[in-house]
């Protein structure tokens, strides 16, 4: 298949190797193809209202129709599970957003970014420097219905960890994807693995020898050893 070798490898190993590079080259074509089907869904429906968020100084409010930014038309706002009735946020969103927060200076060349909670805006910024987060756009939905109605939230008002992308055309601005596969059947041990793709946590322990495991979470902290094999929630 290449001509790549390693050292002393055995015939054994190459031999699963190029298979699995087989498989590995499929799947990439269907990645691909994924994404081009992705790109091919019309426009959603046009958004109930123009969300205004609390975006931390007192009495500064940002509308959905100003989180794009200048020329762009594309916005992804993620549901961070950080209600007002939480003692702490979720573990595995706050996983994505270490690795979202890196990432947000190069998808701001591209496209508007935002996260979104239910918590009061202090609240939220104030765990964020505890994280050192200094790239994501933080914003707070406590006081409107957008966590609701694009399904950050459940009727029992329990978080959801929803990651939306909107489409501005013509002034007017669309719902144009959803990670809906949060909602779909799966199979066991498998989680939802709707974020998967934006997540490299993951997408690294794939390429080792045991995998993701299945006793092993991210935590807030990792202050204790035996806090490394504990399982804590579920994986966004």
């Amino acid at each position: 298949m290449t001509s790549i070798r390693f050292p002393n490898e055995s015939t054994e190993y190459r031999a699963a190797r190029d298979a699995l590079l087989v498989a590995e080259r499929e799947l990439r074509t269907q990645v691909e193809m994924v994404a081009a089907l992705r790109r091919t869904l019309p426009l959603g429906g046009e958004v109930p209202q123009d969300y205004a968020f609390d975006e931390g100084q007192p009495g500064k409010r940002v509308k959905l129709s100003q989180l794009f930014g200048p020329g762009h038309d594309t916005l992804i706002l993620y549901s961070f599970m950080f209600g007002p009735a939480s003692k702490k946020p979720c573990p595995m969103c706050t996983s994505f957003l270490d690795s979202l927060d890196g990432a947000a200076p190069h998808l701001a060349q591209r496209i508007g970014l935002g996260v979104v909670a239910r918590s009061p805006i202090k609240r939220i910024r104030d765990f964020a420097a505890t994280r050192g987060w200094r790239h994501l756009r933080l914003l707070s939905s406590s006081d409107n219905t957008y966590h609701q109605d694009y399904h950050g939230e459940n009727e029992a008002g329990e978080q959801l960890p929803m990651l939306n992308v909107f489409a501005r055309r013509g002034g007017t601005i669309h719902h144009f994807y959803g990670t809906e596969l949060l909602f779909m059947p799966h199979e066991p041990g498998q989680d939802s693995r709707h974020i998967d793709p934006m997540w490299p946590l993951w997408n690294v322990m794939d390429l080792t020898p045991d995998g993701r495991g299945s006793d092993w979470y991210p935590e807030l902290d990792y202050r204790g050893a035996e806090r490394l094999v504990r399982s804590r929630g579920k994986r966004a």
